[in-house]
């Protein structure tokens, strides 16, 4: 006796936004690399997406002075070095997108001045070929000063850059609509907040196809499943026909990851957890691979030993060779 298996049908599908701009497209990346586009859940064999999820590795231009040695260890050779560190993301550890986060800005740590920032942006994407994920320090008169000046010096690479926030998007989509990125909005783990902030977006001009969504972070055991749940509820929503909710997905998981005592804790602090050059990089890919099942189309990951876990996850899951 056959078995006719049911295939769900949706009647939404979620956008699909492009990131990078190839010297033909008026920029100077390799490929421009495109998110979304989904018909159905995550992995579903019902319906496969058009584009798997990308895994980006972060780059900072300050390193927290608290970072574990096991996490600074593998990347001691480039930490304090955006350029080179970028440079071995993409050539050593083959991260997709590199993620810049412009923490010097802050005014409770370097209080760099945007032509600095400007200047760290402009060396990453000479040292590498990939589109970029450029993050502000999280300070909002900071990142009101430094915005404009980033997306101007990057006009024309179609970056995605963030974070625009309920209480300060104004200026980041006013220079992204100016210049021609791509917004990464983020709400505070709240789907009915992270919809009004991305109708306000699109009242501003900017089309929803620019938008890529960041409903917070939350790693294993730190409340991750309450974010997977937002996540997966946004996806659904897109699914149903939420235009406002139908972009696609980031995650920023690497720095959330870190925070967690079972991946910074020290052996000789709890010997039965394992060997914490193995367990910080556990950490953060598991919290990876939950995500990615919950619908993110960008993980952005710190540890390359974590990259290499997540690439071969996204590879499995998604049916494609993990060097695509």
């Amino acid at each position: 006796m056959s078995v006719e298996l049911i295939r769900e049908r949706w009647p939404g599908k979620v956008f699909t936004v492009t990131i990078g701009a190839t010297p033909a497209e008026g920029g100077t990346r390799a490929r421009a690399l495109t998110i979304g586009g989904h018909t159905s859940l995550p992995f579903a064999g019902d319906a496969p997406s058009p584009h798997r999820p990308l895994v980006a590795m972060e780059v900072l231009d300050v390193v927290p002075p608290d970072w574990p040695a096991h996490l600074r260890e593998p990347l001691a050779d480039v930490l304090g070095r955006p350029a080179e560190w970028a440079r071995k993301c993409v050539e050593d550890y083959g991260a997709d997108l590199v993620c810049l986060r412009l923490a010097s800005p802050h005014p409770d740590g370097q209080d760099a001045p945007p032509d600095a920032a400007v200047a760290t942006v402009r060396a990453v994407l000479e040292a590498v070929p990939v589109p970029l994920v450029i993050l502000g320090c999280g300070h909002a008169d900071k990142d009101n000063e430094v915005w404009p000046r980033v997306t101007e010096a990057t006009r024309g690479e179609r970056c995605l850059i963030g974070m625009a926030v309920p209480e300060n998007y104004k200026t980041l989509v006013v220079a992204c609509l100016a210049d021609g990125h791509n917004v990464l909005a983020e709400a505070p783990i709240d789907i009915n907040i992270q919809k009004q902030l991305n109708i306000l977006i699109s009242e501003m001009g900017l089309p929803p196809d620019r938008i890529v969504l960041h409903p917070g972070t939350a790693s294993l055991g730190y409340g991750l499943e309450y974010e997977y749940s937002i996540m997966e509820r946004i996806r659904l929503a897109g699914l149903q026909g939420d235009k406002m909710l139908a972009q696609p997905l980031a995650a920023v998981i690497g720095s959330e990851a870190w925070k967690a005592k079972e991946a910074r804790l020290a052996e000789e602090a709890m010997p039965a957890w394992g060997t914490a050059a193995e367990r910080g990089p556990a950490w953060e890919a598991a919290t990876a691979a939950a995500f990615l099942q919950a619908g993110a189309d960008i993980v952005v990951l710190l540890h390359p030993a974590a990259v290499a876990a997540v690439r071969r996850v996204v590879a499995e899951l998604a049916a494609v060779p993990a060097e695509a």
